[in-house]
């Protein structure tokens, strides 16, 4: 795991405050931030354009979306969309939540990165989270637009010659190969070094127009199995827990725990997850404590039996590493090396 020992020791302690000091049985790592549903792109597997025209116009208002980190008191933030450099008042945004120490992760599809990379400032708690799902072919065609690949890896040089710390976010389907995998994560640790790399497996998200290519359980674990074999999962720098890791390899299974990592949108708290609609609530409380948690999951909803998304099972990973002492200095040792990498 990649994640600078900064990072590391305040998350650390933020979930011993949360488990041991409060003993709160719920509460967020990280909030996906989603202050608008525009897009510069039609992904196919994505639906956040879908929505009315109305809907596709609204912006944000920054106290609105700093508001809601703070009262669900997470540590880290993901700045999503739609795409967020749309956003007129993305940088003050941003930097209203960096002054509060919190970690700015601000996806995008990097098509306007270069043109207003200007507007923020290089820190230790902002990144820049680059969407790449394969090499130039392979990437244009999940974004069904030519040249995205081309822009995005311009944009990240430009990034990393400024200064700013730049992660990626790359998400796999069924017409992925463990190859397909293995080149696109070897480019970007070894050509583009990017600090960090986070992966999933495509989820079936509920709006997206392509409904055809999203894995199932068994070919999940199949692929990222033989693609983290002769050692790239130890050599990559991914910015995931070493038990998410074996758990999309299949060599642990967890429940979900969706809380962990809620989405605030333009329309409130989305429940139970950013991958599925079951209506909205003005506050994260509200979430927590008016959600019936037991009825999601593989076994209780079928909408959740393919799912081993990041935002459901990488909570259950990290609390599950907090708990055990034999876990807790496997995800140190494996951060300590990702820092010397």
């Amino acid at each position: 795991m990649a994640m600078p020992l900064r990072q590391t020791i305040r998350v650390a302690t933020y979930l011993f405050e949360q488990k041991m000091i409060k003993r709160r049985d719920k509460f967020p790592l990280i909030v996906e931030l989603e202050p608008l549903f525009a897009c510069n792109l039609k992904c196919e597997g994505c639906g956040k354009i879908q929505h009315p025209a109305g809907v596709l116009k609204q912006r944000m208002p920054v106290a609105q979306a700093v508001g809601a980190v703070l009262e669900s008191g997470a540590p880290m933030v993901s700045i999503a969309g739609g795409e967020p450099l749309m956003h007129p008042q993305i940088d003050e945004i941003a930097r209203q939540l960096v002054e509060r120490k919190k970690y700015v992760f601000l996806c995008t599809n990097a098509m306007l990165l270069r043109k207003k990379m200007h507007l923020f400032t290089p820190s230790p708690y902002f990144a820049f989270a680059v969407h790449i799902d394969g090499l130039r072919e392979r990437h244009d065609e999940s974004v069904a637009k030519e040249g995205v690949f081309d822009e995005a890896v311009e944009a990240i040089k430009e990034a990393k010659r400024r200064g700013f710390r730049v992660t990626t976010n790359s998400t796999f389907f069924n017409t992925d190969t463990p190859q397909t995998i293995v080149d696109v994560l070897d480019f970007l640790n070894d050509e583009l070094e990017v600090d960090e790399m986070m992966i999933s497996p495509a989820y079936a998200y509920e709006k997206a127009p392509d409904q055809e290519h999203f894995l199932g359980v068994e070919q999940t674990r199949e692929l990222f199995r033989k693609a983290f074999a002769g050692g790239n999962r130890r050599r990559w720098r991914l910015n995931h827990s070493p038990l998410f890791l074996d758990f999309l390899e299949g060599k642990t299974d967890f429940p979900c725990t969706a809380w962990g990592i809620p989405n605030y949108s333009l329309f409130g708290w989305q429940r139970p997850c950013y991958l599925m609609s079951d209506g909205y609530v003005p506050t994260y409380r509200q979430l927590v404590e008016e959600t019936d948690w037991d009825k999601y999951g593989r076994g209780k909803d079928p909408r959740c039996d393919n799912c081993m998304a990041h935002c459901g099972y990488e909570p259950t990973a990290v609390l599950a590493t907090m708990g055990s002492l034999k876990e807790s200095l496997r995800a140190a040792r494996e951060t300590a090396a990702g820092s010397q990498r």
